[in-house]
């Protein structure tokens, strides 16, 4: 029995009709050359014989009496594998954007808490005769870098499948419900473990917040020169209450070209991404005549996880990141978005022990319940200040080709979650030389014709991207120590992983089979 930590649950208590709160991945497989079997069976059979690797598999929730705590994970010995593991075929002829738009409804619907929270879907019936594979888990239970842990678990590296030691005999039978003793005692146990941890991290915690505050010091900018500090975000139609319908589309680029001009004209590939949806959304904006004078802000959700780390929990911070929309000049808004993410970064890096610590609540579950529902039912989204404009997370997965159940994985793209003033969700992923976009969002919003304006927006923002000169030299990354004692805004610290709110594997492939009906 493992309580929930207050960022884990948190997306529990956050969860509406209108927000469901998973994540998920469409993968798109390769069947073995003259295969003649059902995938759907052969996937079920094989999730079978693995479901004990993993914890996200085989547990559910237990709530607390009146909410007073963050609820319980408990074994669930009696899985229903039907339920959890589906089929689905497309109508004719199969397309791509028929795929799409599946998906998009699928990530709408709610889990059932009442059972693990997890489901998986076959799906045949596309025109090239390739499978995809449609996969949610609540991010209660998993973040990005832990779906890449679960991957390796239900995934193979060969069309082999390897052969996984049977689950030991339980000599006890896990209570179907656990008794209002047992859970109150389990909270408070909790509670004192974790007011421990707070009072042991006080002189660590003290000592990050200084060097943060000189790391955010060094980073003052001269006058004349943009601020790294960031206000408010202007006001866009992403900034509204969202409805549960989602619209959703998916692009793929190759990711060695990306790296390779990353460093050509002076960044990441993480600013390359950066600069695409700078490019992308101002374009989509001015076109309809909403563009903000002042610059867009993109909140970027940053890992906390350290290196080893194989917990099967949420472990992020997010970071604000300037899109500088309001520059016109490409190589200087380029720039501007490598400073402003790397002095975010930097700042985060020096907060992390700070930034990871679990603080029990109590009474919190129906208090942010109660929150998000006035949230979505007031409107107050579209009339509060925002603190960004859209969600861009970029999730680094494995560089080697995937297998599930004999087949070939050759694509994987990110499904991700809007919320109430961030309608627009845009996540990455790398994936086996790959560089995979989901973009997930509100259809009141954007709707699915939309969606593929803003994949063609993107496409044309890499070709800007690509025409600007190469830099005279490359932007070295100091350390912690180097960056505060440095004036230069360019001069951040190491990196910090960006990532998403995702969970499941791989894919890869070329442009074609990305988009295209």
């Amino acid at each position: 029995m493992d309580q929930l930590s207050s960022m884990d649950a948190s997306f529990l208590h956050l969860e509406t009709p209108e927000t469901p709160m998973h994540v998920g991945s469409l993968m798109i497989f390769d069947l073995p050359e003259g295969y003649q079997g059902d995938y759907y069976e052969d996937v079920k059979e094989m999730l079978g014989k693995r479901l004990h690797l993993s914890g996200l598999l085989n547990r559910k929730l237990a709530q607390m009496p009146f909410q007073l705590a963050e609820p319980v994970w408990i074994e669930d010995d009696d899985i229903e594998l039907d339920y959890h593991v589906r089929t689905v075929t497309l109508r004719r002829p199969g397309t791509m954007a028929q795929l799409e738009q599946l998906v998009a409804r699928l990530h709408a619907s709610l889990l059932d808490r009442s059972r693990p929270l997890w489901e998986m879907y076959v799906i045949d019936g596309l025109e090239n005769g390739q499978v995809a594979f449609y996969t949610k888990a609540h991010h209660s239970g998993v973040d990005g870098k832990a779906g890449v842990e679960l991957a390796k678990v239900l995934y193979d590296v060969s069309p082999k499948m390897r052969e996984v030691p049977p689950p030991r005999r339980k000599r006890a039978t896990v209570q179907y419900q656990l008794g209002v003793t047992e859970l109150l005692q389990a909270a408070a146990n909790n509670a004192a473990q974790q007011y421990r941890k707070l009072a042991e991290l006080l002189p660590t915690a003290a000592k990050a917040l200084g060097t943060a505050a000189t790391v955010m010091a060094s980073q003052r900018s001269q006058k004349g020169e943009r601020s790294l500090s960031l206000g408010l975000a202007p006001k866009t139609v992403f900034n509204d209450s969202i409805t549960n319908q989602r619209s959703y589309s998916t692009m793929s680029l190759p990711l060695a070209d990306i790296k390779v001009l990353g460093k050509r004209v002076g960044g990441t590939v993480n600013t390359i991404v950066m600069a695409m949806c700078s490019i992308a959304l101002q374009r989509f904006l001015a076109e309809r005549g909403l563009l903000p004078k002042e610059a867009l802000i993109a909140m970027v959700p940053v890992s906390l996880r350290a290196e080893g780390d194989k917990a099967m929990n949420n472990q992020v911070s997010a970071v604000r990141v300037d899109l500088a929309t309001d520059i016109d000049d490409l190589p200087t808004r380029f720039k501007a978005i490598h400073a402003s993410s790397e002095a975010a970064k930097a700042v985060v890096r020096e907060l992390k022990p700070v930034l990871g610590v679990d603080v029990p609540i109590t009474g919190s579950p129906w208090l942010m319940t109660g929150l998000a529902s006035l949230l979505g039912r007031s409107n107050l989204a579209s009339r509060m200040p925002a603190a960004g404009n859209v969600l861009i997370s970029n999730v680094p997965g494995p560089g080697q080709h995937l297998y599930m159940a004999g087949a070939r994985m050759v694509h994987y793209f990110p499904v991700s979650i809007p919320y109430h003033g961030s309608a627009l969700n845009i996540t990455v992923h790398s994936y086996s030389g790959l560089l995979e976009f989901g973009l997930t969002a509100c259809r009141r919003v954007l709707t699915q014709d939309e969606s593929y304006e803003m994949i063609e927006h993107l496409r044309a923002a890499l070709r800007e991207i690509e025409a600007l000169p190469p830099v005279e030299a490359e932007i070295v990354e100091l350390t912690p120590q180097a960056a505060a004692q440095s004036k230069a805004p360019s001069a951040a610290a190491p990196s910090v992983t960006v990532i998403q709110t995702d969970e499941m594997p791989p894919a890869a492939a070329n442009d074609k089979a990305s988009r295209a009906s």
